[in-house]
């Protein structure tokens, strides 16, 4: 069943490049959202089946490069699976969203059906080469997403996104080549890497190995200083790929330091937990007060993404500083720092969309070329708010949850830098509302015809279908978060463990 989750939408995406140029638009519309859709029930009947005592589920293990060390190894976990689901849900959520567009219709469903597969790939494998190729091949898919789609600037957007995430992923792959080395019989087995510990009493080995997947990682997260690639990626890619590129694209990088990192270099991961606390706090407030300088809406929505990816940094660096044992303040931290990922990518997800919807009916992301918007589109203003106010925690939205979790978790170990990370939040706030206030309220002005009650439609069935929903499962998760904890929290003990060795 997981090879099928994984596989479909590529096989998708090849149909519809078969398809003759012939075929009306509306059936590329249909079989990418109807694929969408199969891909989010298989992954729902993935987590109806998955049992919550922990360990890797749905493992398939097959033959690839058994010379190298290398086969077609995955499965999913407490870690993987809500990152699966997040994915699915996403997907669907930007197949719906692009219901309208006239521009290469068939391409770019084909890009975004390829792109799905990378994901899913990515977040269920268990073979280092594995998830190097699905890490690499999204950021081909992203490059002609943005290159191909994006406003006026993309060309250059999507070649800097590009060449820079290509050269994090190269020192992604020395530090696996790292592990391979160290390992004895030598494999790319992500299982067997960890079990064996293989940089065990090697420190300046697990060091460099660590350096090289740490500058992958990072530059894929992103985390200051590796984060100069990511607004102008997202201020030119369409809405739908700024969705995608922040709400799943950079947990790849998060996501890695748990699964690789942590479990497999325990040592060296203990010894430089501390920079790793740092460069968290240093993204929280940068990215904060950048952003707050902002005065494109949609700029201002990507550095906040580099805000949100510091708690998960500073969670998983102060978790391993807090010393050898398995507390609760550990566990908090780590499942905070999971959480996050998921919040984070229903909530900015919703938010890119919305500044899509902002764009299309004036045609920049200019702040001040609009203001009161709330009374000419109210549902529109309502959502931008709803997802605004739980994009900066606010109690009742996952976001809140999760900050929580990373918070309390890391402040025993690290108080100083957890209380610098709490004035992120205030600066979040002030960033939001200040957006919220010169978009939507005082007298009607729209870009085109500034001073002018020239109508600005609200938001239409096939963009409230889109949203609408991601917004309502941060609210789920918000108020019921359990039945995710209780799929995340086995996991983070396992990896605790693993990195107390």
């Amino acid at each position: 069943m997981l090879t099928a989750l994984v596989l479909l939408p590529a096989a998708a995406a090849v149909l519809l490049l078969c398809l003759p140029r012939s075929t009306p638009r509306t059936a590329f519309r249909v079989v990418w959202v109807a694929v969408s859709a199969a891909v989010l029930a298989l992954a729902l009947a993935v987590w109806a089946g998955y049992r919550d005592a922990g360990g890797i589920q749905y493992e398939t293990h097959a033959r690839w490069i058994p010379s190298a060390g290398i086969g077609y190894h995955i499965g999913v976990d407490g870690l993987s699976l809500p990152l699966l689901a997040l994915t699915a849900v996403l997907f669907l959520a930007c197949s719906v969203h692009a219901l309208r567009g006239t521009h290469r219709v068939r391409e770019f469903a084909a890009l975004f059906l390829f792109l799905e597969t990378t994901c899913l790939g990515l977040f269920a494998a268990l073979d280092l080469i594995l998830f190097f190729v699905f890490f690499d091949l999204s950021i081909v898919a992203m490059y002609f997403i943005i290159a191909g789609w994006g406003h006026k600037g993309a060309g250059r957007a999507a070649l800097y996104f590009f060449l820079y995430t290509f050269l994090g992923s190269l020192a992604l792959l020395l530090g696996f080549i790292g592990l391979y080395l160290a390992a004895e019989p030598h494999t790319f087995d992500m299982v067997a890497l960890t079990a064996q510990n293989p940089l065990a009493g090697r420190s300046a080995y697990g060091a460099l190995v660590l350096l090289a997947l740490g500058i992958g990682l990072a530059v894929k997260t992103p985390t200051v200083p590796f984060h100069t690639w990511l607004p102008p990626a997202h201020t030119e890619a369409p809405a739908e790929g700024s969705a995608i590129l922040a709400g799943v694209l950079l947990k790849m990088g998060t996501y890695g330091f748990l699964r690789i990192a942590l479990p497999m270099l325990p040592e060296a991961w203990r010894s430089y937990a501390l920079v790793f606390v740092v460069v968290g706090v240093v993204s929280v407030l940068h990215g904060a007060l950048v952003a707050l300088a902002q005065t494109e809406f949609k700029r201002m929505i990507a550095y906040t993404s580099v805000n949100h990816m510091g708690y998960i940094v500073l969670a998983i660096g102060a978790a391993a500083a807090a010393g050898g044992s398995t507390g609760d303040a550990r566990r908090l931290a780590v499942t905070g720092a999971t959480y996050q990922m998921v919040s984070h990518g229903l909530l900015t997800g919703a938010l890119f969309l919305l500044a899509g919807v902002l764009y299309e009916r004036g045609r920049t992301y200019d702040m001040g070329a609009y203001s009161g918007v709330a009374a000419t589109a109210p549902v529109f203003a309502a959502l931008t708010g709803v997802a605004a106010f739980a994009s900066l925690g606010l109690p009742g939205f996952s976001g809140f949850i999760a900050e929580f979790q990373i918070l309390t978790g890391s402040l025993g170990p690290r108080p100083v830098a957890t209380g610098l990370a709490v004035l992120g939040i205030l600066l979040t706030a002030a960033l939001f509302l200040r957006a919220l206030q010169r978009i939507f309220l005082g007298p009607l002005r729209l870009p085109e015809a500034p001073g002018t009650a020239r109508p600005f439609a609200d938001i239409r069935a096939h963009e409230g279908v889109a949203i609408v929903p991601l917004l309502a499962l941060a609210v789920v998760l918000g108020l019921a978060p359990r039945f995710v904890l209780d799929v995340i929290e086995p996991a983070s003990r396992d990896v605790l463990e693993l990195l107390a060795r």
